[in-house]
């Protein structure tokens, strides 16, 4: 029994930023009912190649990138643009804890499916709306995709090549991190409001509505980046790898590659010069203290490149590793997923599909010593669970099946 196993999840999102809170519910146990508009479903399921293999090999419908976040939950399909699917999801949503959507601001209401009416009939719903840029301001009407909020919420000024390095320019990150982060916060805030909910008294207390901006939480993880602007009124410039207050922080050409050197303080840095075989470097009035080799980075880095070339990655890890300076590879997937590590600790799970076979899932990485994390469902194929959700709210099968040949389902 998972820690949240006495809570059901309506969720109305889709792509990314929603259905990673709403997965992160369902692993640690949460019922999580996700609902998809008929004949087509989640966007993502359309995002590949590459497909998800049936039993025999050949590509199914869903994409890898579905995949990655929609475990654990129930697939029902449900034209919401029509009255009667307005109904359906009405009525599970008075038997739900939590309501989790992306549409735009306004958007729901129009169905009767916004927080005043829904929370009207079931006054202890959390509901949660995440949007590009919140529920109001002067840019509340947009739309916000990842990307876009990237490079509108500073992120991209402070990622890529400095200036007058080749390749210079801003940078994403590799993967949609700010909806990632929203998806995270997300999750926080809905067990905080579920928390003080249940505080006021189980199944009694009242429930809360939650503003989530993609906006707002890219600008909120900036962390040191922000306070070092706001604390010295500079914007940081790009710095590729490196670090704004760290030297060495960052990647270093080894003879077969590079490596990751990050040195967090100054007997770490004493260390790697003996190792190397330049012991004075830390003597050195410009490079015996942290903030001195921030001062001096561009004195001190083609120094220790000039060093770290002359042995591999390897050679450099099994020298380092011992005398605890921390470094280490830069490993491509295929490497990261064959780490002894990540091997070790499973961070690759494999769960039985319903179209045969099994689908490839990254582990949820948080351990608990009573509640652990429950592997239930692979993602499901879309409408799988149409049936079983509608006839646990009382429908019949003749009901559900009119349902159906109207298109509502």
């Amino acid at each position: 029994m998972g820690a949240l196993s006495h809570i059901k999840v309506l969720d109305l999102s889709r792509v990314l930023a929603g259905p990673w809170a709403s997965q992160l519910l369902g692993d640690l146990g949460a019922e999580v009912v996700k609902v998809e508009k008929p004949g087509s479903g989640d966007d993502t399921r359309a995002w590949g190649p590459p497909w998800l293999a049936d039993g025999a090999g050949a590509p199914t419908t869903d994409a890898a990138y579905y995949l990655c976040t929609n475990r654990n939950k129930r697939s029902l399909t449900v034209d919401m643009t029509r009255p009667a699917g307005q109904d359906i999801l009405r009525r599970l949503a008075r038997e739900a804890d939590v309501v989790i959507e992306i549409f735009k601001v306004g958007g729901l209401a129009q169905y009767g499916l916004d927080y005043a009416r829904l929370a009207a009939e079931n006054p202890q719903l959390i509901y949660c709306s995440i949007t590009g840029f919140g529920q109001d301001g002067p840019y509340g009407a947009r739309a916000g995709y990842d990307f876009l909020i990237q490079g509108m919420g500073g992120l991209m000024s402070v990622t890529g090549r400095a200036d007058g390095e080749e390749g210079a320019g801003p940078q994403k990150v590799g993967v949609a991190l700010t909806d990632i982060l929203t998806g995270l916060y997300a999750g926080n805030a809905i067990l905080a409001a579920l928390a003080h909910r249940d505080k006021e008294g189980f199944r009694t207390g009242r429930g809360q509505y939650i503003d989530l901006a993609l906006l707002d939480v890219q600008v909120a993880c900036l962390a040191n980046p922000a306070l070092n602007y706001l604390v010295a009124g500079q914007a940081p410039r790009r710095l590729g790898n490196g670090h704004p207050n760290i030297v060495p922080y960052q990647d270093f050409p080894t003879a077969d590659g590079d490596m990751i050197l990050a040195v967090g303080n100054d007997n770490q840095f004493a260390k790697f010069c003996a190792i190397a075989g330049h012991a004075e470097w830390a003597q050195d009035a410009r490079f015996a203290t942290n903030a001195a080799r921030v001062q001096h980075r561009n004195v001190l880095l083609p120094l220790l490149r000039q060093t770290t070339v002359m042995k591999t990655t390897a050679e450099w890890i099994a020298l380092l590793e011992p005398a605890a300076v921390p470094c280490g590879p830069i490993n491509d997937l295929a490497a990261v997923f064959a780490d002894p590590q990540v091997r070790h600790r499973g961070l690759r799970v494999d769960l039985p599909h319903a179209a045969g076979g099994t689908a490839p899932q990254v582990a949820n990485p948080i351990r608990f010593s009573a509640t652990p994390v429950d592997y239930r469902r692979a993602p499901p194929p879309l409408g799988a669970d149409t049936d079983a959700v509608l006839g646990a709210l009382g429908l019949s099968a003749a009901e559900i099946a009119a349902l159906r040949a109207d298109g509502i389902v």
